[in-house]
């Protein structure tokens, strides 16, 4: 990337305005507008920055350029406003000078940019570390925070700041920061009742509803519809370029890095709140506050009970020494009281912002070097100009004030001082018209302030009618009804209006609400009211409305606060050393790439920039501190004296210098080339040898390997013919001794065979014939392992040979009863017991019964009902005097209908009984030797007779029928009941309920019993 090592090297125009050949208002626009053609910003007048507002975004705030412009000469580079801060900082630094950083111009110059940029580059070049980072993203972050809640969009301006902010931000001697303090100055708190068309309210409402989420918005009890609230404009809602629910996101990120906890931050969201809920209330003579629902959303959030709200809308208490009086307010004066409360809790709500940022980031009382940046609202001047843009443009034109003192008027005091030759060079001095806005007597915010105080009734018209009386002769101040005539028949001024020729132009002020905003009351009432609400902030915010701590006195006016505010900041600001930054905006459209060449005329005139370069040319553009020392026997002295230079000799002194530039560039590239021949013949040299030393070594390694391949073939071709030859002398030799061993062997077989023939054809039957059966019986064996353990398994290996039935047959059976004895020996005495019940029972139903296939896997319990354990069987327990073997639940069967009945039967060692289900009430009980037999049914029902006079009845599980033997398995059978004998028929059928077998008496001797199909 190409340097600039000059302002007059390779420079679009004229960087430095001192330095402009010919000097008037006309070459100086078109400077101006080529540079802003050519995207260069920023143009000097000396040390003063100009800056344009390119209404877009430029790749000239990179951090390659923040490490471009660090530490290096102010001139050195082209124009830049990171080349004013490195010389504050670093003059901070190295020289121990407090800077002050003042950023000056209109509404919509850029001022609030210009600020964010001189910070951000303050933190980037200074010191690291984990504490220092942590302060310089706290410094950083206050910024979103106070632009959300002091910013709006207006007419000139996308983000307006609509207060005044000056920051300390102090440092260490090694230039680290340690923290700072924020003064806020004048909040616009107007528009938070009131904004002008075109315009919105403060950012912080629209980023609320667009940002928050819902659970957020319903906890502040908000809708996301920003025509729902009163206090908010419609027709600029939305403005192209700004995401105010992202800007919401970066607000609540910037909050906790600040240091807010999630409760404050959550306590300054209810305020907001309120804010637009007490916009939507109403009121109506008969029912004083309309918007019920409203006036109960707002007082939930502030905690404060709505009665209490409503009475302090509807009337006012005046106390004056002994006496106190309450009067009933009016509509309109209600609609004041709710407006005036909206206003001073949004500003006050914002101070308190400011107080705890300022915790956060105070680091004690200011002891070290300190860096200012004022940032502050620009002059206005708009359609309908009142009481804050008068108080703006006064705070506009101390500023103007101070710059013609700092630049001007000293500057060429000091050539008077030093006996310097000089010319006076003439310019507008603002000081009459500070005077004619601040003056103690006869100024206008001091009358104001008197018409405010003084008894009677005061008005708008009687305060400009005292200004028309005392200020009728000033050259500055304009009025229709003043004694001057040349402005009685001047329409473009309404007779409730006065113009002030400010240095920026002329400003017509409506006088209509001067009074009401001046005393900024806030009935005591209201105050009260707030003072008595739970939440966590109300009390800080309004501690007069203490009632152990009432002031009768009158609360000073905003203008005599903002004039003393003013006044603190001036004199802060001439204790610093200043440097500064005139903003200008190239146009009105705010759109980039317009030049208006009248608007930044009449910009350029009431800054009075021209003015400025012709002191710096017609003076000593150049000066420079040093110190003469002379010595004697003794002592030694020194003297600071200021070094000067002219305009034009600075044109000398930079030819001579140019000149002086070539000679070394031409000397320094000599050397330089000469250094980079030889250098580059060095390395050519160093190189030679290296390639030569590897081609060297590259060429013998290729010999060496092709000496060694010959070799190797050679080798190969003589140990392959002597491995051969070897070869075919250990075949040959192995060949003879395989043929003697063949030889051999045949022979030992045949006297073998000849020895033992004899014995083999007696004996050799008899041995491969047992050898087979060992083999065969071996294979029977092994075969039977895979056989399982289980009584249950059937399967058994076929037999293999007919010879092996028998032993086949036995083995099975062994086998069997084997594994049977191994199961049961695994049998508890309980389970043993089990078994058998299911053997007898098995022998008794097998075959016999269809129910009892599904009955098997299922233990016998004995007491099915638990009646020791039941306490509804609790008595009928009681009343066995045996253990009881038996208990169940049965259907005792009416011979008369068939209909059953529940029962409950119980066995013992001596008896059965059958008891009432409800009741636990004994119906019967039988001696077991009365009875004669038990009977049942072949088919799958649960069927029994008892043959002792009891009749038939049901049961789920037929298995305890073995306790009652003997027993008969039928189809059919007769019952006796006392001398009738009925025949009970089991018959195929469907029931109608279509689950159990139902009962049908058919005559006097047949009971029929329909069973469901299987």
């Amino acid at each position: 990337m190409e340097v600039k090592t000059s302002l007059l090297d390779n420079m679009i125009g004229v960087g430095d305005m001192v330095l402009l050949e010919p000097l008037n208002e006309d070459s100086f626009i078109v400077n101006l507008r080529n540079r802003f053609d050519h995207n260069e910003i920023y143009t000097y007048i000396g040390s003063v920055v100009i800056s344009m507002n390119p209404y877009r975004s430029l790749p000239i705030y990179t951090p390659q350029k923040v490490e471009e412009y660090r530490n290096r000469n102010f001139y050195e580079l082209s124009p830049h406003i990171y080349a004013l801060a490195d010389e504050a900082y670093r003059s901070l630094r190295d020289q121990d000078k407090d800077q002050c950083i003042l950023i000056t111009g209109e509404s919509g110059a850029g001022k609030t940019e210009a600020s964010k940029l001189v910070m951000s580059y303050v933190a980037a070049v200074c010191g690291k570390g984990q504490e220092v980072n942590k302060v310089k993203e706290q410094l950083l972050q206050s910024n979103p925070v106070l632009e959300a809640f002091g910013n709006a969009k207006t007419m000139r301006n996308d983000n307006s700041s609509r207060f005044g902010k000056y920051m300390d931000i102090e440092f260490d001697f090694k230039g680290d920061p340690l923290g700072g303090v924020i003064s806020n100055y004048l909040l616009e708190k107007s528009r938070v009742c009131k904004q002008p068309r075109g315009e919105r309210n403060f950012h912080i409402f629209y980023q609320l509803l667009s940002g928050a989420s819902d659970d957020t918005l319903m906890k502040l009890k908000l809708d996301r519809d920003f025509s729902k609230y009163n206090y908010l404009s419609l027709d600029s809602a939305n403005v192209n370029g700004l995401d105010d629910a992202a800007s919401f996101r970066t607000v609540r990120n910037a909050m906790q890095i600040v240091g807010f906890m999630e409760a404050e931050v959550q306590s300054v969201l209810e305020l907001v709140a309120a804010v637009l809920k007490l916009g939507n209330i109403e009121f109506k003579p008969e029912s004083r506050v309309n918007g019920f629902d409203e006036s109960r959303e707002m007082c939930e959030l502030l905690g404060i009970e709505q009665s209490v709200l409503e009475r302090a809308f509807s009337y006012r208490t005046v106390e004056a020494k002994m006496e106190k009086m309450s009067t009933t307010l009016n509509v309109a004066q209600a609609y004041y009281a709710r407006d005036a409360l909206a206003k001073n809790l949004y500003s006050r709500l914002f101070s308190w912002l400011v107080t705890r940022i300022n915790e956060s980031i105070k680091v004690g009382p200011l002891s070290g070097l300190v860096m200012g940046v004022l940032d502050i609202y620009g002059f206005e001047i708009f359609e309908d100009n009142s009481f804050e843009q008068f108080i703006i443009n006064y705070c506009n034109e101390k500023l103007q004030q101070i710059f013609i003192e700092l630049t001007l008027r000293e500057e060429q005091e000091e050539y008077i001082r030093e006996d310097i030759e000089w010319t006076n060079i003439e310019y507008f001095n603002n000081a009459i018209i500070c005077d004619l806005i601040e003056n103690n007597q006869n100024g206008i915010l001091a009358m104001l302030d008197e018409e405010c105080l003084r008894p009677g009734t005061v008005t708008d018209d009687t305060f400009l009618d005292k200004l028309n009386t005392i200020c009728a002769e000033h050259q500055h101040f304009e009025s229709r009804l003043n004694k001057n005539s040349k402005f009685l028949t001047d329409h473009s001024l309404p007779h409730s209006c006065f113009r002030i020729q400010h240095y920026a132009g002329k400003v017509l002020y409506r006088v209509e609400g001067f009074v009401d905003k001046n005393n900024d009351l806030l009935y005591r009432d209201l105050s009260q009211a707030m003072y008595k609400a739970t939440h966590s902030l109300m009390r800080q915010l309004f501690p007069e409305g203490n009632p152990a701590k009432v002031n009768l006195k009158r609360p000073p006016t905003a203008g005599f606060q903002f004039k003393a505010s003013v006044g603190v900041l001036m004199k802060n600001l001439q204790t610093k050393n200043p440097n500064y930054i005139r903003c200008i905006k190239p146009n009105d459209k705010k759109v980039a790439h317009i030049f208006t060449d009248s608007l930044v005329c009449h910009q350029v005139r009431y800054l009075g920039l021209v003015e400025n370069v012709r002191v710096r040319r017609a003076g000593y553009a150049f000066q420079m501190l040093y110190l003469l020392s002379y010595s004697s026997r003794c002592s030694c002295f020194y003297h600071p004296l200021d070094a000067f230079f002219l305009c034009p000799q600075l044109f000398t002194l930079e030819e001579r210098r140019r000149a002086c530039l070539e000679d070394l560039a031409t000397l320094i590239q000599k050397i330089y080339r000469g250094w980079k021949s030889r250098t580059h013949f060095l390395l050519l040299k160093k190189s030679q040898v290296v390639v030569a030393a590897w081609y060297r070594r590259y060429a013998q390694q290729n010999k060496y390997q092709k000496i060694k391949s010959a070799t190797l073939v050679m080798q190969s071709f003589v140990r392959g013919w002597k491995a051969r030859n070897i070869l075919r002398q250990l075949k040959y030799e192995k060949r003879c001794k395989e043929a003697v061993t063949t030889i051999a062997a045949y022979w030992h077989g045949t006297q073998v065979r000849r020895e033992y023939r004899k014995f083999f054809r007696a004996n050799a039957g008899k041995k491969i014939y047992d050898f087979t059966i060992q083999r065969i019986m071996q294979k029977y064996f092994l075969g039977l392992k895979t056989t399982t353990m289980s009584p249950m398994d059937n399967t058994w290996p076929a037999k293999p040979y007919g010879f092996l039935e028998g032993a086949h047959t036995q083995l099975r059976r062994i086998f069997h009863l084997w594994r049977c004895k191994k199961y049961r020996g695994q049998f508890t005495e309980e389970k043993k017991a089990v078994y058998e019940e299911k053997l007898e029972a098995s022998e008794i139903f097998k075959d016999k019964k269809a129910l009892y296939p599904s009955s098997v896997s299922q233990p016998f319990k004995g007491d099915y009902l638990e009646i020791q354990k039941n306490p509804k069987y609790q008595k009928l327990n009681s009343a066995m005097e045996e253990k009881v073997l038996l208990a169940d639940l049965v259907n005792k069967i009416n011979r008369a209908n068939g209909k059953g009945s529940p029962r409950l039967f119980l066995l013992t060692k001596s008896n059965f009984v059958l008891a009432d289900q409800k009741t636990g009430q004994v119906k019967a009980s039988v001696p077991l030797p009365d009875l004669a037999s038990v009977s049942v049914s072949t088919q799958s029902d649960g069927f029994f007779a008892l043959k002792s006079g009891i009749s038939v009845m049901k049961s789920h599980d037929v298995r305890w029928f073995l306790i009652l033997l003997p027993l008969c398995v039928s189809g059919r059978f007769l019952v006796q009941f006392k001398q009738d004998k009925v025949c009970v028929k089991f018959i195929q059928g469907g029931p109608k309920n279509g689950n159990s077998a139902a009962c049908k008496r058919k005559n006097n001797r047949l009971l029929e019993v329909s069973v469901p199909s299987p």
